[in-house]
């Protein structure tokens, strides 16, 4: 376990007692103002060439706007990257500069920021800290000292065995608002940061500490985790328009400086240590580079732009590598579902893009601890009446105008496949896959009891399958959807847990065109009466009516979710 000391640098007297015990003495006058910062330097981390360390300063003097933290080391320690801090090092010596974002500092005040750094030998602590030239108090976590193995910042490999999941209070309200939601009001759901504007809280929301700060009261002495949706990138969503963002597409500066930074400022903060956070990064984003660009008959001039600009890639490099570099942040990539990526075209090729993009940007592999299936979205989690290898009168289920020749018919097994060819293209072997169940479950009374007629392949699969949309393109409040599988930690080989990362009775996109102001379009997808375009096979979009804009209540929705629920309710 590491040991707190503190070493008083600032006017103190040894005194010997009768005992032969050192004390020390504070002048009788001394108050907050005699004592004009301290700093409280821990190692969070260490291992045998490297370590994790964490750094607030508290102000005692005057305010400022703009500061400045330096120290040196005795030994070799050279620091590779921090967060929260502008940092650099020129031999032995340390500056610590404050960022555009966090240059207040009020007295009385505390900024903390933090880092990685490589070491050999012994990694002494630093004596002796200055804030703008003037030196501080230092109490410190003794980096000399093994790191407790089982203490904030050390990964585990699977961040939910063993640990409660977050209820967001603003969902549970509402879910306990509407007739018969309080059977499932206490489920744990994701919080959606889907613009800068969330970070702080907006239109009467919650803001990321304030989420932070009620976990910590759900956790106890227990182990939690707090599910977040990092979800703003450049140019978002380049294939459809109900959940276009604030960003323009070549805003990549504002999206790391103004969303970013911010977000891993807050989730840096040793306040939180004790949290597992776990973050699903940019939905909905890198499989449109493979899918809906180029000569393909799916793309968009959107997406063409956002391949050529590179900003999903930078975007989502940047995001894994200031996010990857907070000890406790578990970063799970989003990876699309199998009626997106599951066809042999885009399978591989899309894993080489989250390869691209996860060592973008100052990014490796080890900043991604997992990938994220399903998200917001409604592709059965195991089809039981038919699979991929059956053969229907003389064709194969690949045959059919459902499967078309996909390689996958659910996402447990698309997952588990998307998990193997990942760490084949050089993602870490412990990866691990959650699946949003959310709203895949397709219960109630159109859900199938057994296989389809053996008239033809199209029989066979469309009497067996459970997900009842026209189309796995289908992705808008599809009716006659319902919850899933509840969530829960390793239900399967390979997947760390099912999740309700999307949170049911939210809105995929409005009905029609809503003015708002929270840069979200009108997608034909959402509508109702709409008959299609190629990416759902020109079939009807399967939308529920009167819909609001993305991620506003829907009340019918809801409802609806709770009746074909499977398990049932």
């Amino acid at each position: 376990m590491s040991r707190t000391r503190t070493a008083l640098l600032a006017a103190l007297a040894l005194l010997a007692s009768g005992t032969g015990t050192a004390v020390a003495a504070i002048p009788a006058d001394t108050g907050a103002a005699a004592v004009p910062c301290t700093v409280d330097y821990k190692v969070q981390n260490q291992w045998d060439s490297g370590f994790t360390a964490a750094v607030t300063v508290t102000n005692h003097t005057a305010a400022k706007s703009s500061w400045a933290v330096k120290w040196s080391y005795a030994g070799n320690q050279k620091i590779t990257n921090g967060w929260n801090a502008n940092i650099s090092q020129s031999g032995t010596a340390v500056t610590a500069a404050n960022e555009s974002y966090n240059g207040t500092l009020s007295t009385g005040g505390s900024i903390s920021f933090g880092f990685n750094a490589s070491y050999s030998g012994t990694n002494a602590l630093p004596t002796t800290f200055t804030l703008d030239g003037v030196t501080c108090n230092v109490d410190g976590g003794g980096p000399t000292d093994p790191p407790d193995p089982t203490g904030p910042g050390d990964r585990v490999d699977n961040p939910y065995t063993g640990a409660k999941v977050y209820v967001n209070p603003e969902w549970s309200a509402k879910a306990r608002a509407e007739t018969g939601g309080s059977r499932i009001a206490g489920q744990p759901t994701g919080v959606w940061l889907d613009r800068i504007a969330a970070i702080n809280g907006a239109g009467g929301k919650l803001g990321l500490r304030a989420h932070l700060d009620e976990a910590l009261k759900q956790k106890g002495s227990d182990q939690l985790v707090v599910q977040l949706v990092i979800y703003n990138l450049p140019g978002r969503d380049c294939s459809a328009l109900a959940s276009n963002g604030e960003l323009g597409p070549t805003e990549i500066d504002k999206y790391k400086t103004q969303y970013i930074d911010p977000i891993a400022a807050i989730l840096a903060d040793p306040k939180y240590a004790a949290l597992r956070i776990v973050t699903t990064v940019e939905i909905d984003s890198l499989p449109n580079l493979v899918t809906n660009t180029g000569s393909r008959p799916t793309a968009t001039p959107e997406c063409d732009v956002m391949k050529a600009n590179g900003n999903y890639v930078k975007g989502v490099g940047y995001a894994l590598n200031k996010l990857g570099d907070v000890p406790n942040v578990y970063n799970y990539v989003d990876a699309g579902h199998h009626g997106w990526i599951g066809w042999d075209d885009n399978f591989g090729p899309s894993a080489d893009v989250f390869k691209q993009a996860a060592t973008a940007e100052g990014a490796t592999v080890n900043d991604v601890h997992g990938f994220i299936a399903n998200t917001a979205n409604y592709s059965a989690l195991k089809e039981n009446n038919f699979t991929i290898n059956d053969n229907v009168a003389g064709k194969s289920v690949r045959e059919s105008k459902w499967v078309d020749w996909n390689r996958y018919v659910d996402e447990l097994s698309f997952a588990q496949a998307f998990r193997q060819k990942l760490v084949s293209v050089g993602f870490p072997s412990g990866i691990g896959m959650l699946i949003d169940t959310s709203r895949n479950g397709w219960g109630g009374t159109a859900r199938p009891s057994g296989p389809g007629a053996t008239t033809s392949v199209d029989t066979y699969v469309d009497g067996g399958r459970y997900d009842r949309r026209l189309n796995t393109g289908n992705w808008c409040n599809q009716s006659g959807a319902g919850l899933g599988e509840r969530p829960q930690a390793a239900p399967a080989a390979g997947i760390d847990a099912y999740v309700w990362m999307k949170p049911p009775g939210e809105s995929d996109g409005s009905s029609k065109a809503i003015d708002n102001d929270e840069g979200k379009g009108f997608d034909r997808m959402c509508d109702p009466t709409y008959t299609g375009n190629p990416r759902n096979g020109n079939n009807m979009s399967g939308a529920l009516p009167d819909a609001p804009i993305s991620g506003h209540w829907f009340s019918a929705q809801f409802q609806e979710l709770m009746k074909n629920a499977y398990p049932a309710l």
